[in-house]
């Protein structure tokens, strides 16, 4: 063969080097500066954590300030109603003690033939019918507190029921105000004692059927039956002012013993 042969030779290289990679100063500087923005970078996010924590706390107390102050404004408001219950009880106290002494000072001189207190013997017709006008309002007074004294019985002897005392004076409320809409119409002054909803809802309970009867109703065999000659509407429309009354004030019955 042609040519200058060339002689094999084994070469041993060391490729690994003991000699580390050099780090210079430029890099020593960068790594610091890498390291103090990240140091820089933590500092911010946990100002802005505690910025928002703060925020929080704050937001936190305010809304329990409020809490309280509407909790304080509240427990304000439930005395004023209080006490403007017990005044309101005390004033129709003393107005029915007022109207029961004149009402017996009037029956007592009308037995005795004597003219009413205020008139002369010989009265015109005006005077009069201002009189009689003046007795039913006496009258009347007296059968509203009896109505109220009654849903207050009602009340109280079904403590702890006031779900069933309330769709009782609801259904009471039904019949006078269907009565007082409708007086000549009968099947509104006609109730069924054994209609098993009369019976569950006011006949079951103790003083549904008298508050009926303090309204005009009367028993009549397996009735109450409200004649349309007996039909009051001035009494009627006062029996569902007490109902409305005894639904929407807390206070109705609490203060009366």
């Amino acid at each position: 063969m042609g040519g200058d042969l060339v002689e094999k030779v084994d070469v041993d290289i060391d490729i690994e080097s003991s000699q580390s990679f050099p780090i210079t100063e430029e890099m020593r500087i960068k790594a610091q500066n890498l390291r103090e923005q990240e140091r820089k970078r933590k500092e911010n996010e946990e100002k802005i954590l505690e910025r928002e924590r703060e925020k929080e706390r704050i937001q936190a107390g305010k809304k329990l300030l409020e809490a309280k102050r509407i909790a304080e404004e509240n427990e304000r408001k439930r005395n004023i109603s209080l006490r403007k219950a017990e005044k309101e009880e005390e004033k129709r106290a003393r107005e029915t003690v007022l109207q029961k002494l004149e009402q017996d000072k009037l029956n007592r001189r009308s037995k005795l033939g004597l003219p009413l207190e205020g008139q002369v013997t010989v009265r015109s017709s005006t005077a009069a019918v201002k009189q009689e006008k003046n007795l039913k309002s006496v009258y009347t007074t007296a059968k509203v507190e009896h109505l109220r004294q009654c849903l207050r019985s009602l009340k109280r002897n079904h403590q702890g029921e006031n779900a069933r005392v309330r769709n009782a004076f609801e259904t009471l409320l039904v019949y006078v105000r269907n009565v007082a809409k409708n007086p000549k119409e009968e099947k509104y002054r006609k109730i069924r004692l054994s209609n098993p909803l009369f019976q569950d809802r006011v006949g079951s309970l103790n003083g549904g059927i008298e508050f009926l009867e303090l309204c005009g109703f009367e028993k009549t065999g397996d009735f109450l039956y409200l004649p349309q000659e007996k039909v009051d509407m001035e009494l009627l429309n006062s029996a569902g002012f007490v109902l409305n009354s005894a639904m929407t004030n807390p206070f109705f019955g609490v203060l009366s013993t």
